[in-house]
């Protein structure tokens, strides 16, 4: 039941402790272990910060790995401090997924969510709080954000338990965000398919030509200084604009 009463939201963020050796692996050899872990922690803690600036939510990030032993430990360590941190559990990303959303149902009854990774540096603020509002107060049951490699950026939740209709669709797939939608579009109760909506789609950082790509959007943050630093690959001559729809009207 909708009412009038303002909801609590929570920016839910998954993400892996940037260790050399075990993010971004796509990106080796142009870079290194550790400058490819370098760049996973830079697009890491530019997401935090989009994620700390929206107005009136809660940040939950749940983390898998040691955060105490990765690149830029400290930077880290210091931006974890204001968010409430859960470990990721389950086997697949399914499981690691519904179990997130689970956890943030149980510490913030009643909360709309909205859940992203750190493979989309270039998010911002606004775009999050826009995803919120859709589900919080704008009659949205959810609202997917489509990448285009085929998988998905972010998904926002009048009620995050409902992640569990996603849990079984198959991952790292070129047609993981359309089976997503699917899903989530099947008439499971408390997700009408009319008010399953789409949020912009944007490109998400797999390889170097993606980490090129997106730091091109955010020259002045932490990843692109990181992508200069630390991936040795030629720019592309002509690297596609891969902004935000203006409005972030979803369809």
């Amino acid at each position: 039941m909708r009412t009038s009463e303002a909801r609590a939201r929570v920016v839910l963020v998954l993400a892996k402790a940037p260790v050399a050796g075990r993010v971004k692996t796509r990106l080796m050899p142009v870079a290194t272990p550790e400058g490819a872990a370098g760049i996973a922690a830079a697009a890491l803690l530019d997401t935090l910060e989009a994620a700390a600036a929206v107005p009136g939510a809660r940040v939950v990030v749940a983390l898998e790995g040691d955060p105490r032993i990765a690149e830029r430990a400290d930077e880290i360590g210091d931006a974890l401090a204001g968010t409430v941190v859960v470990p990721q559990r389950g086997h697949t990303l399914g499981e690691r997924i519904t179990a997130a959303h689970d956890d943030v149902a149980a510490a913030f009854p009643g909360a709309a969510s909205v859940q992203i990774g750190m493979d989309t540096p270039q998010v911002d603020a606004g775009l999050l709080a826009d995803a919120l509002h859709l589900v919080a107060d704008g009659g949205a049951d959810a609202a997917l954000g489509l990448a285009l490699d085929g998988g998905w950026w972010a998904l926002a939740l009048a009620d995050p338990r409902a992640a569990a209709v996603i849990a079984a669709v198959p991952t790292s797939r070129d047609d993981t965000g359309a089976r997503t939608l699917a899903a989530l579009r099947a008439g499971h109760p408390g997700l009408d398919p009319e008010r399953v909506l789409e949020l912009p789609p944007l490109s998400d950082v797999d390889t170097p030509d993606d980490a090129v790509t997106v730091a091109d959007l955010v020259p002045t943050g932490r990843f692109a200084r990181a992508v200069a630093d630390q991936l040795l690959v030629p720019r592309p001559s002509s690297a596609p604009l891969l902004l935000p729809v203006p409005g972030g009207l979803p369809r």
